[in-house]
């Protein structure tokens, strides 16, 4: 193998640039040609393929985003699209590629690897840590940082004004950013959609949290059953009609996916990224490069993709222990 490719995919993450940058670093180092592929699989049936060198990712370690774009592409959902994919890579002679992603860009990897068998090797990047394969995904950490300075900030607010604050997360599909940015800022109640909510237990545990505190702050989960905070919300005051209590919503949102990442999260993203390339190199193929209990690991695409990572048990004892 001579030559390979990096690419980023899906939604961008804080550490996706560290891991770019530790690709490219890395594939010099070992002798390698490498390339970058903008604007993720859109680019790469675009041929918007670029040679990059060591200083190319100068100064981005730091960096948010991604410095090769990001984009979703229905054309690669198609198998003309994936044809013309492979063609642009045939001519620029690219024999292996490295996916940073999420669950999105590991279903694209494994289908296109199984069509023209081109190596691949995968790199978590996703602020939800739901991939199954690796303790922690790139941006996670980074975003629960990002969560937990909002939630700090709304709680000064919610102590000066008595009010029960509602704030809402990200996480359609795992509660993971929720239960640690609930966890580090002491929220009272935190709803994931891993578990179901009982809205009349929530009820009763606010009437009685009213006796020794003023206040009380919600973390919800975009995906939980019950609904957004907004929702929820509608619901709690309904159940606990109480004119004299203040309900307030806030939603983060995006800003859960900008700002530079934490040290964490470039460590981890530079790890991921060397040992992509270290795998291409050994030969590995159609598996995600992650980190479980400090040692890399290789998990195929299928196994990332197809099974459920869940919370640890112990977040969730957390959370109900530290809530009275």
């Amino acid at each position: 193998m001579k030559k390979i490719a990096v690419f980023t995919s899906g939604g961008d993450s804080p550490g996706m640039n560290a891991c770019i940058r530790a690709v490219v670093r890395t594939a010099i180092y070992k002798g390698l040609e490498v390339y970058g592929i903008y604007h993720g699989y859109e680019g790469m049936i675009a041929g918007d393929i670029k040679r990059l060198y060591t200083y190319s990712v100068s100064n981005i370690v730091q960096r948010g985003g991604t410095m090769l774009k990001s984009a979703r592409s229905e054309k690669f959902r198609t198998p003309e699209g994936r044809k013309k994919a492979f063609e642009n890579l045939k001519a620029h002679g690219i024999e292996g590629l490295v996916a940073i992603g999420g669950d999105g860009t590991f279903t694209g990897a494994k289908i296109f690897h199984e069509e023209f068998g081109i190596p691949m090797v995968g790199c978590p990047g996703t602020i939800d840590n739901d991939i199954y394969g690796t303790d922690y995904t790139i941006g996670f950490d980074t975003a629960v940082n990002t969560a937990l300075d909002a939630i700090d900030k709304i709680r000064d607010t919610a102590a000066a004004h008595d009010r029960i604050f509602f704030i809402e997360v990200m996480g359609r599909d795992a509660g993971f950013i929720a239960v640690e940015s609930g966890i580090g800022s002491g929220a009272e109640f935190v709803m994931v959609p891993e578990t179901k909510t009982d809205l009349d237990a929530v009820v009763k545990s606010l009437k009685n949290l009213r006796k020794t505190k003023t206040s009380s702050i919600i973390v919800v989960a975009e995906g939980d059953k019950e609904g957004g905070a907004a929702e929820i919300m509608t619901k709690v005051k309904s159940k606990i009609n109480d004119k004299n209590k203040e309900f307030k919503v806030t939603t983060l949102g995006h800003i859960q996916r900008g700002g530079n990442p934490t040290a964490r999260d470039r460590v981890l993203a530079s790890r991921c990224g060397m040992a992509a390339v270290e795998g291409l190199i050994a030969g590995k193929s159609n598996c995600m490069a992650g980190i479980m209990n400090q040692e890399v690991v290789y998990t195929p695409f299928g196994d990332c993709i197809g099974k459920t990572k869940p919370l640890i048990p112990d977040h969730l004892k957390l959370i109900e222990y530290l809530s009275i």
